[in-house]
């Protein structure tokens, strides 16, 4: 192992999360070394030791990896003045940093630190801004130790900052009177992480705070589940393997958190006559404990429901001319289910229409859109993704946007936080007549009572999707709790039309549905199994089926032929197929460039998904000559492409989405991507390929059922594959198990009815 010391000339790449950093160190031993490894702080200009191996590494020549550094003051004038001048002291550039350094030389930090008043002896320095300098200084120092310190328990360094940035120098007494502040008060530091601080410094298991904290969370562990609510008996059965404690001991404290409105409890009574309850079970009163911010969410989503509802007088007559009208110009023919669905939108508030693949749910729009220009109506179109926004673009001809960008996010908030704003709301409502969302099944609870919250009343809407697919990513079930409820007109479109009929992904995906046998005995040109009962085998054939078979038999690139899996881990799971993938369709050349980045290698040609949504993310078309004809902001979470350039120099990776749009991705940002040549069924939600490839070998009856089986086969627009075990598959048509969803959406809906 070797040692240097020297300072940090200049930063290559650093992942703000990790603490991975890059960095070129210039020593007088060895001139400029390149240096990677783990840092918790670190800045150009500042003065290290550091200990590692040097190494030889294939694309970026020799560099030390460190093992151990240590921050020095600088030792000399030179140093001090390489540290000022590199930009890390705000004000200070490197003309200054000179001017310092002549005054006071090797003396420059004692000055700094004891008399700063002193530094307005240099010419360009006030004595307002010598302060400055100084406190920076010493806040530098603080925020070090702070980093350090937080460092020991795990944090990440992204983390840290945030604690630091909260709490500053109360830190230290906020950790040790009560850590668990931290998980109430910044996203992003959860109960774990504040009980194993509060285990180090010694704070008593069944401390109140701890168990406020930990129902708490609780609560909120079960939203990533789809509950809005939890049963008072669920919740404390958790709460008391979370905290370690009984659940008598815990009990008084959901009352404790009732009365200071941190939760809410309401006793919730499903319909007399159904058989279930809100989660399948036996019917009967349940205690349900909210989040507070939660419950007044759905309670204000089915107020505002209720509210948009309205009834309109129509002239059926005069409707029905206007929708011969519509066929005779279009050239179609509407069945009755069709014409009633555009009745009802211009009878009702709101309407929900249903439908499983080759129902015609896309005729049926774009005649409720064409009858509704014909009034001269203004119509907004929108969807929960990228991908269903840009098919809703295509298949109705007018411009659809994800309802992110219809309620206009602000910049800079990621919708995964509790705090999304949006700049449509109450006060700046949406300006239009009629809202249609398309894939409603994936709209959860948080962002359906945003949306409402940017509807007036009179403004129509209209609500599509296939209650059989997957549910939302997101608490909740928002368009089965509508149709639940009873208080909306719904209409379901069960028709397979003569097209769809000739297809057999539609009728199996009808017969999966209704639990029926498929037949497997590969008598179809777009639907095939191969029965496979080796996982080698199964992914030796996948490589074979993108590679030679199905891109000429789809008329597809092999890049747009997409592998779907259930699961993220396991012998058939994403994270192990795609670097076998990877390896086989896209493996090393010389002329393929390389970014590593955590676990993951990222290479030329790599077919990659943005896995968040980032809407000031820049974007560009090229035309010909390589010119840019057109720009815009947001990539979305789903989206896919390919990897056209690894920049090294710059620091860049270029993806090209769509064959359309180029996206520029700073190093630092490659946390917003992973590699897509496989993904699981719940992130191809809302999408659509030319051609599916499904391997299944059985799995938890829970994930491995009727839905998203059903869900992955209808992702397909001219072939389905699936390979793997035939009873397996037969299994996930029988089992109607899914992840059971407390919610009390339907139940409001109904006792706000039941009040009116």
């Amino acid at each position: 192992m070797d040692t240097i010391s020297g300072y940090v000339e200049h930063i290559v790449f650093r992942n703000e999360e990790s603490g991975y950093t890059v960095f070129q160190l210039a020593s007088d031993e060895y001139d400029t070394t390149t240096c990677v490894g783990k840092f918790a702080l670190i800045g150009e200009g500042e003065f290290l030791e550091i200990e590692g191996d040097f190494v030889d590494h294939p694309t970026y020549g020799p560099q030390m990896r460190v093992s151990v550094s240590r921050l020095k003051e600088p030792e000399d004038a030179a140093a001090i003045e390489r540290y000022l001048g590199s930009g890390a002291i705000k004000g200070i550039g490197q003309k200054l940093a000179a001017a310092i350094i002549k005054k006071f030389g090797d003396d420059t930090f004692r000055v700094i630190e004891e008399e700063p008043e002193r530094l307005a002896e240099v010419r360009g320095i006030s004595l307002n801004k010598a302060r400055d300098i100084s406190e920076q200084i010493d806040d530098k120092k603080d925020m070090r130790k702070a980093m350090l310190f937080l460092q020991k328990y795990g944090i990440s360094n992204r983390l840290a900052a945030k604690i630091y940035e909260r709490y500053g120098m109360d830190m230290y007494s906020v950790i040790q009177e009560n850590p668990y502040r931290m998980a109430d008060e910044i996203e992003g530091v959860g109960f774990r992480v504040a009980d194993e601080i509060a285990s180090r410094v010694g704070i008593h298991a069944d401390a109140e705070f701890r168990i406020r904290s930990g129902l708490l969370y609780t609560l909120r562990q079960a939203q990533g589940e789809g509950h809005v609510f939890l049963p008072e008996e669920l919740l404390l059965s958790r709460a008391e393997k979370t905290l370690g404690l009984a659940g008598a001991d815990i009990a008084k404290f959901v009352m404790d958190l009732a009365i200071d409105r941190k939760v809410i409890i309401r006793e919730l009574k499903p319909e007399a006559e159904k058989e279930t309850d809100f989660a399948g079970n036996a019917a009967k009163t349940i205690k349900a404990v909210y989040d507070a911010g939660d419950y007044y969410m759905e309670w204000n989503s089915a107020v505002m429901l209720r509210e948009l509802n309205a009834q309109y007088e129509v002239d059926e007559e005069d409707i029905r001319k206007k929708i011969d009208k519509i066929e005779s110009e279009e050239d179609i023919v509407l069945d009755e289910v069709q014409k009633k669905a555009v009745m009802e939108t211009a009878r009702n508030g709101i309407l929900i229409v249903t439908g499983g693949p080759g129902t015609g749910k896309t005729t049926t729009i774009n005649t409720i859109i064409r009858f509704f220009e014909e009034e001269g109506k203004e119509i907004r179109l929108a969807a929960p993704t990228g991908r269903a926004a840009r098919r809703m673009t295509e298949a109705t001809g007018r411009e659809a946007s994800t309802i992110h960008r219809l309620l206009e996010v602000s910049a800079g908030i990621d919708d995964s936080s509790r705090g999304t704003v949006f700049e449509r709301n109450a006060e700046n409502p949406l300006e239009c007549d009629i809202v249609i969302i398309d894939e409603m099944s994936m709209v959860d609870t948080r962002l359906m009572c945003s949306l409402l919250k940017a509807i007036t009343i009179g403004t129509r809407l209209v609500l599509v999707g296939d209650t059989n697919q997957l549910p939302s990513v997101g608490a909740g079930r928002v368009l089965k709790d509508m149709i639940a409820s009873g208080a909306f007109n719904v209409v379901k479109l069960t028709k397979i039309f003569r097209q769809a009929a000739t297809s057999d992904i539609i009728v199996n995906a009808h017969r999966i549905n209704q639990g029926e046998e498929i037949d497997l005995s590969n008598n179809s040109r777009d639907f095939f199994f191969l029965k496979r009962d080796d996982t080698n085998k199964i992914i030796s054939n996948i490589i074979t089926l993108i590679r030679d078979k199905l891109p000429p038999y789809v008329g597809a690139p092999a890049s747009e032929i997409q592998v779907l899996t259930p699961t993220r881990k396991g012998l058939l799971g994403v994270e192990r197929l795609n670097r076998i993938l990877q390896r086989y369709l896209n493996p090393p050349g010389p002329n393929k460039e390389e970014k590593e980045f955590g676990e993951l290698v990222f290479r030329d040609g790599d077919k990659v998904m943005q896995i968040r949504n980032d809407y000031q993310l820049e974007w560009r078309i090229r035309g010909r000559n390589g010119i840019v004809v057109e720009k815009g902001e947001g990539v979305f979470n789903g989206d896919t492409g390919v990897i056209t350039e690894i920049n090294d120099f710059a620091g860049t990776m270029t993806v090209l989405f769509d064959s359309l749009r180029e996206v520029e991705y700073a190093f630092a940002s490659l946390d917003e991507l992973e590699l897509a040549y496989a993904i699981t069924v719940h992130k191809a939600q809302g999408s659509e390929y030319p051609a599916v490839i499904l391997p299944l070998m059985g799995g938890p009856a829970l994930l491995f059922n009727r839905n998203l089986l059903y869900t992955a086969v209808t992702r397909a627009r001219k072939c389905v594959t699936i390979l793997g075990d035939e009873e397996a598959l037969r299994d996930m048509i029988r089992n109607t198990r899914e992840q059971k969803r407390y919610t009390g959406l339907a139940f409001y809906i109904r006792e706000i009815e039941e009040e009116a």
